[in-house]
């Protein structure tokens, strides 16, 4: 069946796809890891009162945040407003808008200029005044922007009704099928002045996909067999093939289907491999690597620049080595060739004969390795740049997840992830998870990651670093969020923005309420 006759797409689609699967590896100066990776190949009252001079009458919390009674007043009138009493509805409504005015305000004259709050719906968030609770609180907490989950664990926030990709809807429950909560959930958060990003899994595409039989090609395989379900505890984690078209095309529809609910902006989250175990959790040969599937082998190569490169890629993906002998059998095989060569490969025709046999096997058995790992490392970009590229086309921002130590070399091995996110362009929002664990009163550990970033960032790359934690007190060996965000406070010329992980982790126990259908 043609590409575009499986479901409506614009019309550079195709182009695009096919630009993807030809693009080549980037060979500019690397940064961090890839300086060893590419060496040798490429305001109001209602707000509580602050610590410090204000402007009269002003009043405003560091972080935006109302007071109790305001929370009260608020939460009272949504409540009544619920039971159809009008002057409370019209009470209500005012009230949403007078905060949001005052929580833009705000935010204008606080750092940062913006705060947000990432955020899981589930099917009982279909009740009645549900959705309008959640934003309250995330208003009323200072937040101006939410990063909504609309594709996580193999299921979408779309209406099962209305849910043309190949994944399950989240909400399943009989007489929901036609509920649109990803739209709901837009339109509540805009109502109260709060930008709602759409977040997304991205290379993850969940266990549901693993079990569509058309689709087995597209799954990431390892050298020893394996897919990610068998490197990982989590068995909801597959990981795909970035190469792959089928996984680009079930993707890219998704993307569209989910922006045309009008979020804010888009964020891609899970743009890397597998995060695996002990000595697994670094690559350090070439079985280590998700290059085993067609599609990925049919690009790698396509890196090949002469019959003598294509040869020894060949023998060196399948036995994770080459010897001198091979390169002797490579060279008679073609000797109207010089030296093998594949994309970022330049070798000065007389370093030939000036190399030894032995000299000449590491060099290219350790170039190969590089190319290998250039490789699945450019598998992620492309399939970044592809997904976020419909957003962008709009104007709406997109961004991407990552691990700040994600991307580091260790010795002649690759943290297994193989996050390049020190590559990802500038024209992408970079949210860096700063979820480095040094003890409840110490927050430094954090600051040097976001440090790390922040160093590696291109002027105008605007980073939005995430934490983990709560307002108030510490968790998981975490100091508050207050004192996580006192240490980011010194990059405070660099960062607009900060988000914390996550309304759960905020509201423990409304959100067990909300995941079990209890009625608090």
């Amino acid at each position: 069946m043609a590409l575009n006759s499986l479901f409506r797409v614009d019309n550079c689609f195709v182009n695009l796809l096919l630009y993807m699967s030809e693009r080549p590896l980037k060979f500019t100066k690397p940064i961090l890891f890839w300086r060893s990776l590419f060496t040798l190949i490429f305001s109001s009252s209602l707000l509580i009162p602050s610590v410090g001079i204000q402007p009269a009458g002003a009043q405003i919390s560091q972080y935006c945040q109302l007071s109790a009674k305001a929370i009260q007043e608020k939460e009272n009138l949504r409540l009544s407003a619920l039971k159809g009493k009008k002057d409370h509805q019209r009470r209500y409504q005012k009230l949403v808008k007078q905060h949001a005015q005052e929580l833009q305000n705000c935010r204008t004259r606080n750092w940062p200029q913006t705060q947000a709050i990432w955020l899981r719906l589930y099917p009982c968030d279909t009740q009645p005044g549900a959705i309008d609770q959640i934003m309250d609180r995330i208003v009323s907490r200072g937040y101006n922007q939410v990063y909504l989950e609309a594709f996580y664990d193999g299921q979408v926030l779309l209406p099962a009704a209305a849910n043309p990709t190949v994944w399950p809807a989240v909400i399943r429950t009989v007489g929901t099928e036609r509920i649109d909560l990803l739209d709901v959930a837009i339109k509540k958060g805009q109502e109260r002045g709060l930008k709602v990003y759409a977040w997304m899994f991205t290379m993850n595409f969940g266990y549901t996909y693993s079990q569509i039989p058309s689709r087995q090609d597209a799954i990431a395989r390892n050298g020893k067999g394996q897919n990610s379900i068998e490197v990982v505890d989590n068995r909801s984690q597959i990981f795909i093939d970035p190469y792959n078209t089928q996984a680009k095309t079930d993707y890219y529809r998704m993307v569209q289907e989910i922006l045309r609910r009008r979020p804010d902006g888009m964020l891609f989250d899970y743009v890397r491999y597998p995060r695996q175990a002990g000595s697994d959790s670094i690559a350090t040969k070439v079985s280590d690597l998700w290059l085993f599937t067609p599609a990925t082998q049919e690009a790698l190569f396509r890196r090949a620049k002469n019959a003598k490169g294509l040869e020894l890629i060949r023998r060196f993906l399948s036995r994770g080595y080459i010897t001198a002998g091979d390169i002797g059998q490579v060279d008679k095989l073609y000797p109207q060739e010089g030296e093998p060569l594949w994309e970022g490969r330049n070798i000065p025709p007389a370093q030939k004969s000036l190399l030894s046999a032995t000299d000449r096997q590491k060099i290219l058995q350790l170039e190969l390795w590089q190319l290998a790992v250039a490789h699945a490392m450019q598998g992620i970009i492309d399939f970044v740049a592809l997904a976020s590229y419909p957003a962008q086309q709009q104007g709406i921002p997109a961004g991407a997840v990552f691990f700040s130590d994600g991307n580091q070399a260790v010795g002649q091995g690759y943290d297994s992830r193989l996050q390049p996110w020190d590559r990802f362009p500038s024209s992408l929002e970079w949210h860096p998870m700063a979820y480095a664990t040094c003890g409840d009163n110490n927050a430094s550990c954090i600051a040097t990651q976001v440090q790390r970033v922040l160093s590696a960032a291109q002027p105008g790359t605007n980073v939005i670093p995430a934490l983990a934690g709560k307002w108030g007190e510490s968790i998981s060996n975490r100091p508050s969020l207050e004192a996580q965000m006192q240490a980011l406070r010194q990059f405070s010329p660099q960062l607009k923005g900060v988000s914390h992980f996550a309304y759960s982790w905020q509201y423990p126990e409304h959100d067990g309420d909300r995941k079990f259908c209890r009625n608090p």
